[in-house]
């Protein structure tokens, strides 16, 4: 398995490439060869990982609520995003797997955002604090930032409910009128009505993005 690929992919030479290749075993793997797994690893980079996290939330939006801030952190420290990560860095190529899960897929992806927690406990172990944030902060920051956008945008939609249901209920839909752009990098168009009255339309990267920029039109309207 060549190591020194993965330090080079997530930024970070390790002096104990021991704590690395802990990292990086799968549970399957340590019980064939009677090796310590990454669990106790994942378990403590699970604890900077949110302590991180939350910290920088803490820091840097300050217009954030506890429950905003608590929403998006559990966006950005979930599942998906610790795997796009594993993705990114080429981590199928460096782990130690079974020969049980070698061949299954069910399990791939839990496997791969695990061992992200576990190399962020690696760097802490093998060097302190500041690196572990560092390698947190390069690959996240841009879903934090996206995150707390969607956080703040949330309340247009419940504000807009808010102000149409005032003297009862009414049929708000947000309907997609087109999508623009290749596959990659789409645009969506989105269109929210009350009672069949057309309100605004709206723009975004996503479906939901564009419902919340639609829903903020609406409240400039009204």
């Amino acid at each position: 398995m060549d190591l020194a690929s993965c330090e080079k992919n997530i930024g970070y030479t390790f002096k104990n490439k021991g704590l690395l290749k802990e990292a990086l075993t799968h549970t399957s793997y340590a019980y064939e060869n009677r090796v310590k797994s990454n669990e106790r690893l994942e378990y403590l980079g699970d604890s900077i990982l949110e302590f991180v996290i939350s910290e920088y939330l803490f820091s840097k939006y300050t217009k954030l609520s506890e429950g905003e801030m608590t929403k998006v952190r559990a966006n950005v420290v979930c599942e998906d995003s610790l795997y796009e990560i594993a993705v990114r860095h080429n981590f199928s190529d460096f782990l130690y797997l079974g020969k049980s899960e070698k061949h299954s897929q069910n399990s791939k992806k839990a496997i791969m955002a695990d061992s992200i927690e576990a190399v962020i406990a690696a760097i802490y172990l093998d060097s302190n604090l500041e690196n572990s944030k560092k390698f947190i902060l390069e690959n996240l920051e841009n879903t934090i930032q996206i995150a707390s956008r969607n956080v703040g945008m949330k309340d247009y939609k419940t504000v807009l409910q808010e102000k149409l249901q005032i003297h009862g209920e009414v049929k708000i839909q947000y309907n997609v009128l087109k999508e623009e752009g290749p596959d990659h990098d789409k645009t969506f168009v989105v269109e929210v009505s009350c009672d069949d009255k057309i309100l605004a339309e709206g723009k975004g990267k996503n479906k939901k993005n564009a419902e919340m920029e639609a829903a903020k039109n609406a409240l400039q309207n009204i």
